[in-house]
């Protein structure tokens, strides 16, 4: 397929989006059980800010791959069939959720709403639950965007739903490490841990995921594409003087040397430096290593993304290969 960068924009900003409302209210739970010291309302509420700015340049991003923008109301209009739609509505009730969440830490929103025995919970915590329910399922619409395309083998697997989750979730972890390292130093540690535990566990997801399409075989031939069955067939002319709409959208156009580069490329950056980096920073206590774990880490999540996408083969691709 060829990558979209406005979709490669937009799942990685969103992503990291998500990914830090989860590793900030991860922290405020462990904080409710005496597990963690709890940080003041102002770290919570310039944490989602962060979070919020990042939901809205990646809704952005959507725009530059609209036909037409100006109707982009319409594409929610198909929520019982279409994983987009459903993605259309969950992505702003989302944003909504998360600027809420900001302003109940920032106002100190914090008489009982909710009482379970012994567990008194307050407007933050409400809405911490509700923003991570509408979180896991915005990672679930944008993911099943891709996974539900039987004839793109590539993506048809329940691992591009786990990836899409926990690269998400690790960029956003990441992101919550360096943050706290100037605003609540004493979850420095907490953040790093779990940014180092979950970009191991993305590294083992998205690695099987590799192997997994380095196995596949094309259900489809040049025999099937074109409904003839002889044993030898040579194309000669994919039916063009020059390129088309198909040869354009579905197809990167690059070879498979390169895609073999960006692999390695962002196996190194997404993976192994980011936990070097977080590593380094953890021990020598140095903000500057975890902030450039962060940035390292993104710039290889654009990579993973046009990977991602560029490694999808689709089955038209054997009608038109040659333009002669």
């Amino acid at each position: 397929m060829h990558p979209a960068f406005s979709v490669i924009f937009l799942t990685t900003l969103i992503g990291a989006g998500q990914g830090l409302f989860l590793a900030l209210y991860t922290g405020q739970v462990y904080a409710f059980f005496h597990l963690l010291p709890q940080a003041d309302g102002r770290f919570y509420a310039i944490g989602s800010l962060i979070a919020l700015l990042l939901l809205i340049g990646g809704l952005v991003a959507s725009f530059f791959h609209l036909g037409h923008p100006e109707r982009a109301w319409r594409s929610a209009a198909k929520w019982r069939t279409s994983w987009l739609s459903r993605e259309v509505i969950v992505l702003p009730a989302f944003m909504g959720v998360v600027f809420l969440f900001g302003v109940a830490h920032s106002l100190g929103w914090h008489a009982a709403l909710v009482t379970f025995g012994t567990l008194t919970l307050d407007a933050t915590m409400v809405l911490g639950v509700l923003g991570t329910v509408l979180c896991f399922a915005l990672f679930i619409c944008t993911a099943m965007i891709y996974a539900c395309l039987k004839f793109l083998q590539e993506w048809h697997s329940p691992l591009t739903v786990v990836n899409y989750l926990l690269l998400g979730s690790a960029s956003g972890f990441t992101l919550a490490t360096a943050y706290s390292a100037y605003a609540a130093p004493d979850l420095v540690g907490f953040y790093g841990e779990w940014a180092m535990v979950i970009t191991l566990l993305a590294l083992v997801t998205r690695a099987a995921s590799l192997v997994r399409n380095a196995r596949l075989k094309p259900k489809s031939t040049l025999q099937t594409a074109i409904g003839v069955r002889h044993g030898q067939i040579v194309q000669k002319s994919q039916g063009f003087m020059g390129g088309s709409f198909n040869t354009r959208e579905f197809f990167h156009g690059k070879g498979a040397g390169l895609l073999r580069s960006v692999k390695w490329v962002f196996l190194a950056l997404v993976f192994v430096l980011p936990m070097l980096l977080l590593a380094g920073g953890l021990s020598f206590s140095y903000g500057g290593l975890l902030s450039a774990a962060v940035l390292v880490q993104y710039i290889g999540l654009l990579a993973e993304r046009w990977f991602f996408f560029a490694q999808a083969n689709h089955p038209q691709n054997l009608y038109y290969q040659t333009i002669s």
